[in-house]
């Protein structure tokens, strides 16, 4: 609430007494083969949603070798009865489905991610993707509220402000409202945990990157202990991979694909031959995919 009021907008988790019958629900679905069901899927997204009592919402679906949805046929019925549930629930929704056959960003982890996106606010560095689907949810969420007349206005509207250095003012208030530094925006580099060793990933061949398998970086971030395998796992936050080259990138053989950051040498050694693998080099640049591939907007 103290975020809400002093920055406009709070990162929060979801607390046990919002929607706690979501939990024992999913539990149940995992023993029974439904957790692909889109019907159970909605109502469990949705739950949460219709709980914290929203005026408006706008949700990213992702599809693609990275996303729950691998078919886009799939992401689409998702998102098409998300959409068609909330709005009968009272809820003004839409939806974009967005593409992850590739990762959306530069960085994988969590520190690295933080950084990344410090840089993407302030202007530093800015990965297209992320601001192709920043940018089209913001200009969404725009309209949607009712603060512009189009989607056209929207995207307008949020380029200035960020191109302008606004998003970044309401992030460093919205950490320091956190409980977080006030100078974290500025100095982000005091405050967020580095890894002690580093270890590019080398290309061995020339060509072009014509696909990542998104899944297996986000494994290999894993293995670094990035994340969870196991509920009690203890995630180490400094770990992770940066540079990632994207789809269509040219390369040559010795240059870097990937920039490991690790805990030692030998976890940095495993997670580059898996982001290695993780790559397809072919002889063709091959043909740019759309980052945002489709809008579902409520019927009528």
């Amino acid at each position: 609430r103290k975020a809400v009021l002093e920055a406009g907008c709070p990162i929060i988790g979801q607390t046990a007494d919002l929607a706690p019958a979501d939990r024992r629900l999913y539990a149940i679905r995992d023993v029974t083969g439904t957790v692909e069901s889109v019907p159970l899927i909605t109502a469990s997204i949705l739950s949460k949603k219709l709980a914290a009592g929203l005026q408006s919402l706008v949700l990213d679906v992702k599809v693609g070798n990275g996303a729950f949805m691998e078919k886009s046929r799939d992401a689409t019925t998702l998102a098409n009865s998300l959409v068609e549930v909330a709005n009968g629930a009272g809820l003004k929704t839409s939806a974009l489905v967005t593409g992850m056959n590739e990762p959306l960003a530069s960085a994988a982890g969590n520190a690295v991610e933080v950084r990344n996106a410090v840089d993407f606010l302030t202007g530093r560095f800015r990965d297209r993707r992320l601001e192709d689907v920043t940018l089209a949810l913001a200009a969404d969420m725009l309209q949607s509220a009712g603060l512009v007349s189009s989607n056209q206005d929207g995207m307008r509207r949020a380029a200035e402000t960020l191109a302008g250095g606004g998003a970044a003012a309401v992030f460093a208030r919205m950490v320091a409202a956190l409980g977080g530094p006030a100078d974290f925006v500025e100095n982000p580099e005091k405050y967020l945990p580095k890894a002690t060793t580093e270890f590019a990933v080398k290309a061995t061949e020339h060509g072009f990157v014509t696909g990542i398998a998104t899944r297996d970086i986000g494994l290999a971030v894993v293995g670094l202990g990035g994340g969870r395998i196991r509920p009690d796992d203890r995630i180490d936050h400094a770990v992770g991979i940066t540079r990632l080259l994207p789809v269509g990138a040219e390369v040559r053989p010795g240059e870097a694909l990937a920039l490991v950051h690790a805990r030692n040498p030998t976890d940095a050694e495993a997670a580059a031959a898996a982001v290695l693998s993780a790559y397809a080099i072919g002889a063709s640049k091959p043909p740019a995919e759309k980052t945002v591939i489709r809008r579902i907007l409520p019927r009528g």
